[in-house]
């Protein structure tokens, strides 16, 4: 029987696969793994413990990250260099240099995908969750910018993820902890947070689109789909996320554990698939979470 990889990235609890995480993963076989401070400890524990992924996933799974620089950094010192805040860079060359040398440090440990950078928008209402995070409150800096830190990922052959497909900007809660509402009009997004996207994108070529990945955010922008957070909603990823702002390559939800979603674990990333989404993204490591999730997409699949 041929197995497949299940359309869900997940975090682990430690420093290494426990038995009970590895006979999980091995019935029901995530398309990938993404690693948070608590997995990396060394480079010679974090080449480990991504071989172990990849004996379970394959030689080519997706091993993520969010190394963003600043106060969104897994890998911390003494063992690891760490880099500034996005917002202290100010030319799109400085942008480029320093993502080179974080791709650089990354393609060392096996690392394939970082989830950066940021398009947000960044206002005075914005949710310090944003913050120096954004590259401003310019969309055509913010392409500039944004598409600069691409390019210097794909120039080391690591895969960047841009976020927070269509923009977090506007949030004034923190979606980790509550479902933020925009009640902003289409036309103003249209010419601000889409927009930043949509700069971004045409600095790159049609190879760096396609490759590129995105991350939804967990927000409700109630003037475009006012029942559903931009994840979970079918309107807002294929009409504007794919086809206003011209996102082309896999997509994927910010953590289904946060707040701002409801329901179980499986239900969460199941409206977010059929949305779509491409993946799902779970990161806490909780393992009954885990398994209630893979255990259900391996279920539906079947089917």
């Amino acid at each position: 029987m041929n197995r497949i990889n299940l359309p869900a990235i997940v975090g682990v609890q430690g420093t290494f696969l426990t038995p009970q995480e590895i006979k999980l993963f091995e019935k029901n076989i995530p398309f990938g793994f993404i690693l948070f401070k608590r997995n990396c400890e060394s480079p010679d524990q974090i080449k480990h413990l991504i071989l172990q992924f990849q004996s379970i996933s394959g030689a080519d799974c997706p091993i993520l990250i969010d190394q963003e620089g600043g106060r969104v950094s897994r890998l911390k010192a003494p063992n690891f260099k760490e880099f500034k805040a996005p917002s202290v860079f100010q030319t799109p060359e400085q942008a480029y240099n320093n993502a080179l040398d974080m791709a650089h440090q990354l393609k060392d440990l096996g690392i394939t995908v970082n989830c950066t950078p940021l398009a947000d928008l960044v206002f005075k209402a914005t949710h310090d969750v944003i913050g120096d995070r954004s590259f401003g409150s310019d969309p055509q800096y913010i392409g500039e910018m944004a598409a600069a830190v691409i390019k210097g990922h794909f120039d080391v052959g690591i895969t960047p993820v841009i976020k927070h497909l269509p923009g977090h900007g506007r949030a004034i809660v923190d979606s980790h902890e509550e479902l933020p509402v925009v009640n902003d009009s289409r036309p103003i997004l249209d010419g601000t947070d889409f927009k930043a996207f949509q700069e971004t994108l045409k600095h790159l070529s049609h190879e760096q689109r396609q490759k590129l990945w995105g991350m939804t955010a967990h927000i409700v922008y109630s003037d475009i789909d006012s029942e559903n957070c931009a994840t979970q909603s079918s309107d807002i990823i294929h009409n504007i996320i794919k086809k206003h702002i011209g996102f082309q390559g896999i997509l994927i939800s910010d953590c289904i554990t946060m707040k701002a979603l409801s329901g179980n674990t499986f239900q969460k990333a199941q409206k977010c698939l059929m949305a779509g989404c491409d993946i799902a993204l779970h990161c806490s490591g909780d393992f009954d979470e885990m398994s209630d999730l893979l255990t259900g997409l391996s279920q539906t699949s079947c089917k």
